[in-house]
């Protein structure tokens, strides 16, 4: 096996394995879109942090990332890269050496270029990989996952409001998105995000196009969804998916089903609407998120991170 440079004349043959890793995770979540098109990957071919493994003419894998990136997920001070779901894959026989041998040449590329974060998204059926990445000291960090926009099968609970905020009304959503900016940071999950001020929030909600529904009781906003025409992956921009980008309950309130009733009323509007899939990206080492969402919806990636030594790169000895 050659572990060569990814270039442009190596295009059309990842196309076609990247549709054939796609079909494989289709096989496994059949709810995903059965025909997509492969984003296009001149991109890759362009930055020169990429790699293609070759047997003779025949090519078995590739990894490739974006170009490096400061402050990786928005919370630390790394320079990152990441391999979007459509930047990697290989033939199934041997998939595990294919991507070892493949790392090892790009992961010194995207070193020299300064990146100590190291993230990478696969099929979350693609077991293999992922354990073999977690051998190079990478850990789960993010999930995409889908179901059909079908009602959750949970009792109603009538005593809360459920409703689409609009307009200003959404201003009032600032107090849980401050106790989600909370949350986010403490232990095990660890995200220090930037808390917006009132302006600053207020600004967000006028200009955003996403769509938010409450639950309400008393007047309250005691729980609210964040759903978007696209997410983490070319997937979610399918036209028939939407997609949940950000949730939050204030903790007296969960367990009573409060939650999942106000899925159930954002289902029932986006399905009438002509939508048929549901999506949801969150992170596997916030435990509330992970629990949850697992029960209701199906993994189809799993992003994996590495964080190499800044001390290494900064002695230059690579």
């Amino acid at each position: 096996m050659q572990i060569i440079d990814f270039i442009h004349e190596h295009i059309e043959q990842a196309t076609l394995l990247a549709k054939a890793s796609y079909a494989e995770e289709w096989a496994r979540v059949t709810v995903l879109p059965q025909n997509i098109t492969i984003p296009d990957l001149s991109g890759f071919a362009g930055n020169c942090l990429g790699v293609a493994a070759f047997e003779l003419d025949k090519m078995v894998g590739f990894l490739c990332c974006y170009s490096p990136f400061n402050n990786a997920f928005g919370s630390t001070k790394a320079r990152g890269v990441f391999s979007p779901i459509y930047g990697n894959c290989s033939i199934t026989e041997n998939r595990g050496a294919i991507y070892a041998r493949m790392y090892q040449t790009a992961a010194e590329k995207w070193a020299r270029a300064g990146a100590s974060s190291h993230a990478i998204c696969l099929y979350a059926g693609n077991t293999t990989v992922q354990e073999q990445f977690f051998r190079y000291g990478f850990g789960l960090r993010c999930v995409d996952a889908i179901r059909p926009m079908d009602a959750l099968n949970v009792s109603p609970y009538l005593d809360v409001e459920y409703t689409e905020l609009i307009g200003e009304k959404r201003f009032y959503l600032r107090t849980l998105d401050v106790l989600l900016d909370e949350h986010m940071a403490t232990s095990p999950t660890f995200i220090r995000r930037y808390t917006k001020t009132e302006d600053e929030f207020a600004q967000e909600m006028h200009e955003s196009k996403d769509r938010y529904f409450a639950a309400k009781s008393n007047e309250e906003i005691i729980a609210f969804l964040k759903v978007s025409d696209e997410s983490e992956n070319f997937i979610t921009g399918m036209p028939d998916m939407q997609n949940i980008c950000g949730a939050f309950c204030l903790p007296q309130y969960r367990g009573k089903g409060i939650f999942q009733n106000l899925i159930n009323h954002a289902i029932s509007i986006l399905k009438s609407e002509g939508y048929t899939r549901l999506g949801v990206d969150f992170e596997s080492l916030n435990p509330n998120a992970d629990r949850f969402w697992n029960k209701y919806f199906m993994a189809y990636t799993n992003s994996l991170v590495r964080r190499i030594d800044e001390v290494a790169l900064k002695r230059g000895t690579l």
